[in-house]
């Protein structure tokens, strides 16, 4: 809910648990009063301290640089005297570096609004409604237009901005965010996720101290090593209590989350698209949109804060058809085989999967062109008949007569140098005239943003997808962006090219769904390197890491359901020793830890030892039954390895409260130690439920009943196994 107060001059934004308030003052400087716990319906403009600094009606405004250094601003802007980290920072066609911001109108409105050509959350009037608060810079003929989604049910606020030259000269745009918050210090803490290839997404906590921190991405994707989300909260919060504000950017390419605590104990936080190597040129009627960034507040610790980003994602961002429904459980033959396959190969592989209940086999690298190693044929996507003999539609009509369904895989937007159509084309490589481009894993980056390239790219993708029953689609990108240069672009354009290049990969997303409404498309980027909410606006799954050892992936799957659902993450059981680590596990536990995502096999099924084999069909049992708990349920972190080095704990808990699945990973057994219990909050505490091990025999781990605040406050027994790397899973369900 939003409504204007015209006698205080302020905004209130109201969410079921939280109020966001705006601040008019009497000179037109747009500011930010509070961000909280809901409160009472009062003019809260003292929280701007707005006469601290010397502030007078006077014609003088004596302190303005003090005053703008320290007011709590909604979008700061560069140049005039705020020395804190700005949002917004324009040059005019002189060379001068400076934008003041002044309230002209603004109206309410019901319904989320589209973005052009970005991903944007949706909703009709009865889920939220939307601020659209203009201010200007008479001076360069700047319109600045901030936007803020309120949504009715969800704890949630959507924040962009618009950018519009309304000037005769040319405006050129340094930095655009979409998002700054400032707040009193209040002893927080921060919370970001870092990590590299095969480790992405790892928590990290640390009280706020002076200065700028925080973490950005400059490689033209969200990237294995920072993600674009950052939290704020009190010093004390754990899983289940105290407040927090979370951060989050709904886009792909580079990002900028910076947080600053100034000389005033005050934190500005900002968030949106990185300005290194960014501007972006608009002439008369040029109109600029940020991406949107996404604030949620809880008052019930980090699994509150949770809870809101993934019911905001799964109603209200990801679009796809599958969202609601059981994702099929498939087998990729990556790990199975690499580029050594054939026809035969993929069909037992198919064969063998289709009697144990899997449901789909996806093709993975190595189909096309000359490829039999990484080196060649990137853009050369034409079946290699030598390979996939019979063609690739032979292929398909068998895996399907076998009852499953057919995917493949893609890396549309790359090029090797080894292919003939970067003999025919070199130029549309990215590249700097005249400097070699840098290679990496053998290949180059197709300039997308060239409309010939998109369409090049788009047709042998479609062309692919017609000519025989494909169902799904791993969107691949194995590589960063360097050698920043495009043939298009004038000099004064070229900072516009990592902003052009993410749109043209939604573009391509965007046609290929547009002619393939049915395709499960799931992105991936060598692993988790794009995995971002901007994704989710055309795959409902993202490939969530390259390393899928069980035991790495506790870390990188509670980093990533942080923030995002469970049914978003790409999960798959794979062999051991595992190929990324080398460690052993045992089967048991790498199906547990692959339940809790999308679920599927990476693996030669046929060449698998009888004992794993032979509980394949159990593992898809537990898919079908509690896919629709895991996908649609409450996640609720109980236990964290990172934080105690010996176990790990998570529970998907139904929105009615009367069905539980409880995930327990022994990570390291230690002799002598009494028996573990397990707190489960988020169940009914009045009401009585049934404890029982779906995958164990009932006379060695037989079911227990207790109450719903018995789980909550004394907790459920956990004995220890014998042994490292033990898994147990549990089912509670109200009586």
């Amino acid at each position: 809910m939003i409504s204007f107060n015209s006698k205080t001059n302020s905004f209130r934004l109201d969410t079921p648990n939280s109020t966001y308030s705006i601040f008019i003052n009497e000179r037109g400087y747009i500011g930010h009063a509070y961000y909280g716990s809901k409160i009472g319906d009062d003019d809260v403009s003292y929280l701007t301290r707005n006469k601290e600094y010397g502030f007078s009606d006077n014609k003088i405004f004596r302190e303005k640089g003090s005053f703008l250094d320290f007011f709590p601003q909604e979008l700061p802007t560069e140049g005039l005297g705020d020395f804190r980290e700005s949002a917004l920072a324009v040059c005019d066609s002189e060379g001068h570096n400076a934008i003041e911001l002044k309230y002209k109108s603004h109206k309410i409105t019901g319904g989320a609004k589209a973005l052009p050509g970005l991903p944007a959350v949706f909703g009709g009037a009865e889920d939220c409604s939307v601020l659209e608060l203009t201010a200007t810079d008479d001076i360069l003929g700047a319109e600045v237009t901030l936007v803020y989604t309120v949504f009715e049910k969800l704890d949630a606020i959507v924040r962009s901005v618009r950018i519009k030259n309304n000037g005769a000269k040319p405006l050129y745009i340094k930095k655009a965010l979409s998002l700054a918050l400032d707040l009193d210090n209040d002893n927080y803490d921060m919370i970001t996720l870092h990590g590299s290839w095969a480790r992405e997404r790892h928590m990290e906590r640390h009280p706020v101290h002076m200065g700028k921190q925080g973490v950005v991405s400059i490689r033209g994707e969200t990237s294995h090593q920072e993600h674009p989300f950052v939290a704020l909260l009190d010093h004390n919060a754990d899983w289940d209590s105290g407040k927090v504000y979370g951060m989050n950017f709904i886009y792909s390419g580079n990002f900028v989350a910076d947080v600053q605590k100034n000389q005033f104990e005050n934190i500005r936080a900002v968030m949106g698209i990185n300005p290194e190597g960014f501007t972006w040129k608009l002439e008369n009627g040029d109109v600029f949109d940020t991406p949107q960034a996404v604030l949620v507040y809880s008052d019930s610790g980090l699994n509150g804060m949770s809870r809101t980003f993934h019911d905001l994602y799964r109603e209200h961002l990801i679009r796809s058809p599958y969202k609601k429904t059981d994702r099929p459980i498939l087998i990729n033959n990556w790990e199975a085989t690499y580029f050594n396959f054939d026809t035969d190969k993929l069909i037992d592989i198919a064969r063998e999967a289709s009697k144990d209940g899997i449901e789909m086999l996806v093709m993975d690298d190595g189909w096309f062109g000359h490829r039999s190693f990484d080196d060649s044929s990137l853009g050369d996507w034409i079946v290699n008949e030598e390979k996939i003999k019979g063609g690739l539609k032979h292929l398909v009509d068998e895996v399907n007569k076998l009852g499953m369904k057919f995917g493949i895989w893609f890396e549309p937007e790359m090029i090797s140098p080894d292919s003939d159509l970067y003999r025919a084309h070199p130029d549309w490589a990215i590249q700097i005239p005249g400097r070699e481009p840098g290679m990496s894993r053998a290949q180059l980056v197709l300039d997308i943003t060239r409309k010939e390239v998109e369409d090049y790219t788009y047709e042998s993708l479609a062309k692919i997808l017609r000519s025989a029953n494909i169902e799904y689609v791993k969107w691949d990108m194995n590589r960063q962006l360097t050698d920043i240069g495009s043939v298009n672009l004038p000099a004064d354009r070229i900072g516009e090219f990592y902003h052009r290049y993410v749109l043209a990969v939604y573009r391509l997303q965007e046609r290929l769904l547009t002619e393939f409404p049915k395709l499960l498309l799931e992105n991936c980027s060598g692993g988790g390197a794009r995995f971002d909410p901007g994704m989710f606006f055309y795959s409902p799954q993202i490939w969530c890491s390259d390393d899928t050892d069980a035991i790495e992936r506790l870390a990188i799957q509670e980093g990533t359901a942080l923030i995002y659902p469970l049914s978003t993450m790409g999960a798959h059981v794979s062999v051991c020793p595992n190929h990324a680590c080398g460690r052993v596990t045992p089967f048991k536990t790498r199906g547990y830890v692959a339940l809790s995502g999308t679920f599927g096999y990476e693996l030669d099924i046929t060449k698998l030892p009888p004992e794993e084999r032979a509980m394949i069909p159990g593992q898809v049992a537990l898919y079908k039954k509690f896919s629709s708990l895991i996908r649609n349920g409450d996640y609720s972190r109980i236990a964290s390895y990172r934080e105690n080095n010996e176990y790990d704990c998570w529970a998907s808990i139904s929105k009615d409260k009367t069905k539980a699945l409880v995930t327990f990973v022994q990570v390291l057994n230690h002799p002598n130690y009494k028996t573990r219990f397990l707190k489960i909050n988020g169940l009914k505490p009045e009401s009585k439920y049934r404890i029982t091990w779906p995958d164990e025999k009932a006379e060695d781990f037989p079911a227990m009943e207790l109450f719903g605040r018995t789980l909550a406050n004394a907790g459920l027994p956990i004995r220890r196994d014998w042994g490292d790397f033990r898994a147990q899973l549990i089912f509670i369900e109200e009586i």
